[in-house]
């Protein structure tokens, strides 16, 4: 028989998923300094082509899959408290070290155009190497954190809301770095951004703790928190025991991680191709810079749309099992498909375009949103498959594969550009010529690989069924 509760429950989970959303807006803000100086400021100093661009966003993403290959079981050897500390240091030195970089190569280059083109992508890329080693434990260890201080039933929610830090980060980036960067020149904007993620980390070595012994979760809370264990209602929070792993290898052989696997590589590199080209399209296409006012109010309104729209998406599987009486898994994946279906509006952007630069930003934004809710319940299925002990290690391997999709498509992208641009009318694409016609090119991939990325999933992973480890 259930205990009758006479003591109000606490709600600290809701102070870590507040950091945690706090973490990942600065994560993608450090991600974004580059982005919105490049095409205005940084390229007219090292003369960059959008190759070179291409290719240091491109080697980032290549970078980033490498680390979380790694990342995951990191944040799980090391645990969520102290391997969370260590990615964000080290993610926020190497936004600073960006600073570096031009004082560096107009020393080295002496004088040559050529030398300082080359010198500078290649130390961009060592910056961006640091960058993304660090920022590749942020995911698994918002994760592990969500399925610690979550209930199943909760995570989807939760992760929604912490995962609504890239958009309000994207959000908040357009209305402050290029002003900074035109105050202060753009190596100030590497700077004060960086420097956010050390302030973050002496709140996060003040308040976490697991769940059991942090005296700020009452047992209340910390029954709710416990829920899905078989021990329902924790008495003795020293018998807490910690799940067994599974062995780093082992995890390929379940059809579970190639699910996720699969979701993750046919679907961020959507998301990183319009976080990294979106404010280089609006300068491209329309003449609006980035540090302009309509270039400021164009991006701000797309990242606008994906957070309010977003929101929502960690509440749609809540109402399908609470309401509709669906397992866990078969809601989040009903969800998935509402979600894979907004980035077709995708394939309106190019062709509104013509009308007003406020489409693309409109419609690119509900694409945006929909990646965001569809990411926040992908997360979410991990916990609903894997036991806590691997989760850091599963998120890490599901990014690693991100990581490799958002190689592909930003490398790729900026040779596109550079080769359509070079063909002028003699590429043509549903009506557009040259670089245009490449962007509608890309549009298109980006518009349909939710719904292949969906279909692959239910595939693999047909029904709900979690993995035991024994």
């Amino acid at each position: 028989m259930t205990p009758i509760q006479t003591t109000k429950m606490s709600n600290f989970r809701w102070v870590i998923c507040a950091l945690l959303f706090l973490a990942t807006t600065i994560n993608y803000m450090d991600r974004q300094v580059l982005s919105l100086t490049w095409k205005d400021f940084i390229a007219p100093d090292f003369h960059w082509t959008d190759s070179d661009y291409g290719t240091i966003t491109g080697m980032f993403s290549l970078f980033y899959a490498i680390a979380n290959l790694f990342a995951g079981k990191f944040i799980d050897l090391m645990g969520t408290k102290k391997g969370y500390l260590i990615a964000i240091f080290v993610w926020s030195v190497g936004a600073c070290l960006h600073a570096a970089c031009g004082w560096t190569a107009l020393g080295l280059a002496g004088g040559s155009i050529t030398a300082l083109t080359t010198i500078s992508v290649w130390l961009f890329l060592a910056c961006r190497m640091i960058l993304a080693v660090g920022e590749a434990g942020n995911f698994p260890a918002a994760i592990k954190a969500t399925a610690e201080y979550f209930p199943k039933k909760d995570r989807a929610f939760s992760t929604s809301i912490f995962n609504s830090g890239a958009s309000v980060g994207a959000l908040a980036a357009p209305a402050t770095i290029p002003l900074l960067a035109r105050a202060w020149g753009w190596e100030m904007a590497f700077i004060i951004i960086g420097a956010l993620g050390f302030i973050w980390m002496t709140l996060w070595v003040w308040l976490y703790e697991k769940p059991a012994k942090n005296p700020r979760v009452n047992q209340a809370e910390l029954n709710y928190i416990e829920q899905d264990n078989d021990l329902a209602i924790v008495q003795n929070r020293d018998k807490i025991k910690e799940e067994k792993s599974i062995p780093f290898f082992k995890c390929f052989t379940f059809k579970q991680t190639w699910s996720f696997l699969v979701g993750k590589f046919m679907t961020d590199g959507v998301w990183w191709f319009f976080l990294f080209w979106a404010p280089a399209y609006f300068s491209d296409q329309y003449g609006y810079t980035s540090d302009s006012t309509m270039g400021i109010l164009l991006i701000f309104t797309l990242y606008a749309i994906v957070t309010i729209v977003s929101i929502g998406g960690g509440y749609l599987p809540t109402y399908f099992v609470e309401k509709k009486g669906m397992n866990p898994y078969l809601g989040r994946m009903r969800a998935m498909l509402i979600f894979a279906c907004l980035p077709i509006l995708g394939l309106f952007a190019q062709p509104l375009g013509a009308i007003s630069a406020w489409w693309p930003a409109i419609l690119i934004g509900l694409l945006g949103a929909g990646h965001q809710a569809w990411s926040a319940n992908l997360f979410s299925t991990i916990g609903d498959m894997f036991p806590k002990s691997t989760i850091g290690t599963i998120v890490g391997l599901g990014t690693m594969a991100g990581g490799i999709g958002s190689m592909s498509i930003n490398l790729c992208s900026g040779r596109f550009f550079d080769w359509a641009a070079a063909q002028g009318g003699a590429f043509t694409f549903f009506g557009f010529e040259g670089k245009p016609a490449a962007y509608m090119v890309v549009f298109c991939i980006c518009a349909v690989a939710y719904l292949i990325g969906w279909c692959i999933m239910k595939v693999l992973v047909p029904k709900y069924k979690p993995i035991v480890v024994e």
